[in-house]
């Protein structure tokens, strides 16, 4: 459902053609004509239509309960492969069309299977001159140069990458140094691209980098899941270049030339010791780049930028892309998602459901069919826990109400002193008093197992050591530590009265 609704929206928002549409999320533009047809008979706008239960997109498009059914045309033969594996000695025309035959047994016969082959052949290698559309296409690479950054403090060595990004129509050119290829940087640089450009475009060309795309092959394209999010949040396409096709990514192979001559090139002797210091550099040569006149042009990339692509681009979203990672999951009998160790709540509701985590370094949603269910703030200390009232059962949020942190501190006090000061210390330094209740109801429960007393003293050799864990002060129970403080804390035994004492009144 969520590729129905990509489909729609770069069809309707997007207005990309069905050709484009179907390169891009990997459905056969039959596919793609059949969904945009079931909506066009529907009465809803696009924009009320988008925010519909996926359940209810389902119901719409397709009433009569049935999967679309698959197209009955023969598929034809991938020449390019067949063309790669001809040339292997011992391989066959034969052999190849055998194998085309078991992946498809509705295949064409071989006569016609060679014939397809020798029409690619006749065709091939043709000099192609690439036509842009304006606002269309944005070219997307990483210089095979680096740039050196050194470390001010311990003198090491990193080297920055170099993201380049090109406007098809105009050449129109933006270049942002990363410390890595990494998802997080590579996203980064196409937000302040879009924002350098002052639009998104509607297709984006890139590398087959695996921040971009998981695999690209004869099976169909697969895209790095935070990436198609970002392309979901401008309403781009995504239609990486063929693996080993230079010519796929022309413009941007040019762009990363003249990148490396007239900007890495001129940046070659100095030093730098942060990204951010070489950013600044690069940016004032960048300038100077695009405002260079092209001869055969008589003008600027600049110039053709403005006249050609910027009244194309799609206007930004008014709110910035943040990137964020993803996880499914199964909501647990206790209602709470993992995450890394640490547990966030969802509503009681949904039990034994899948969900999709989007999680960022502040903030964590869950998505249940596409629609938010939670949201929490982001925790990483191993087993906290995040949990929120409304999505607690009746009866769990009387017992939640019951166990508040008056509750909990007249417990520890019952204890000792040293108790009822570790509890309060434990609520205080804790980021979120409420995930710190578990923790704290574990270890006033150990005095059941090994009496008030020796828990009174283990805590207070806990909070001598900074220790918090339920694990450790076990531990320290197991162990009887807690005996050490006490025998350090006794009082010296004081000189036996003798008569061949001197005594300290001697030597006064």
């Amino acid at each position: 459902m969520k590729k129905i609704k990509d489909i729609l929206k770069l069809k309707y928002i997007t207005e990309l053609s069905y050709r484009q549409i179907s390169r891009s999320v990997n459905i056969p533009r039959s596919t793609v004509m059949d969904y945009c047809k079931r909506f066009e008979i529907t009465t809803y706008d696009i924009d009320t239509f988008l925010t519909k239960d996926e359940d209810v997109i389902y119901e719409i498009l397709f009433p009569e309960k049935k999967l679309p059914r698959l197209s009955k045309e023969r598929p034809l033969p991938d020449v390019e492969y067949i063309h790669k594996e001809i040339a292997k000695k011992g391989v066959t025309f034969e052999l190849l069309w055998q194998e085309y035959k078991e992946m498809h047994p509705n295949g064409y016969g071989c006569s016609q299977f060679k014939e397809h082959y020798y029409r690619y052949k006749r065709k091939l290698n043709p000099s192609m001159r690439q036509t842009y559309i304006p606002g269309e296409k944005l070219f997307i690479d990483y210089s095979g140069l680096t740039v050196p950054i050194v470390d001010s403090k311990t003198g090491e060595i990193c080297k920055a990458q170099i993201f380049v990004a090109v406007l098809g129509a105009s050449g129109y050119t933006f270049v942002h140094a990363t410390p890595s290829q990494k998802k997080e940087d590579f996203i980064l640089s196409h937000v302040l691209a879009y924002e350098f450009f002052g639009g998104a475009p509607k297709i984006n060309i890139p590398d087959n980098l695996k921040s971009a795309i998981i695999s690209n092959n004869r099976r169909g394209i697969v895209v790095n899941e935070s990436y198609a999010e970002l392309a979901r949040h401008y309403n781009c396409a995504i239609e990486p270049a063929r693996p080993r096709k230079p010519q796929d990514k022309g413009m941007v192979e040019q762009g990363v030339q003249a990148i490396q001559r007239w900007i890495l090139a001129v940046l070659r002797d100095r030093t730098f010791f942060s990204v951010d210091e070489l950013n600044d550099a690069m940016a004032t040569l960048l300038d100077r780049y695009n405002n260079k006149v092209i001869k055969r042009l008589g003008k600027s990339r600049t110039q053709l930028f403005e006249e050609n692509d910027s009244p194309y681009l799609q206007t930004l979203p008014s709110n910035r892309f943040i990137y964020k990672e993803f996880k499914l999951a199964t909501v647990n009998i206790d209602y709470h998602v993992e995450l890394h160790k640490c547990f966030y709540s969802v509503p009681f509701k949904y039990l034994k459901e899948k969900v999709e985590i989007k999680y960022s370094t502040t903030l964590v949603e869950i998505y249940h069919k596409s629609r938010l269910i939670a949201t929490h703030p982001r925790l990483y200390k191993p087993n906290d826990t995040s949990t929120l009232k409304e999505h607690m059962p009746l009866n769990h949020q009387y017992q939640h109400e019951k166990m508040n942190p008056q509750r909990l501190k007249n417990w520890a006090a019952s204890v000792g002193t040293n108790a009822r000061i570790f509890v309060q210390q434990r609520l205080k330094t804790a980021e979120y008093p409420t995930n710190a209740y578990r923790g704290i109801i574990a270890i006033l429960s150990l005095e059941k197992m090994y009496g008030r007393i020796a828990l009174n003293l283990a805590l207070g050799y806990a909070s001598s050591i900074n220790t918090t864990s339920v694990k450790s002060i076990r531990s320290i129970l197991d162990k009887k530590l807690y005996l050490q403080a006490v025998n350090n804390h006794t009082t010296k035994p004081t000189t036996p009265t003798h008569d061949n004492i001197r005594g300290s009144e001697y030597y006064k």
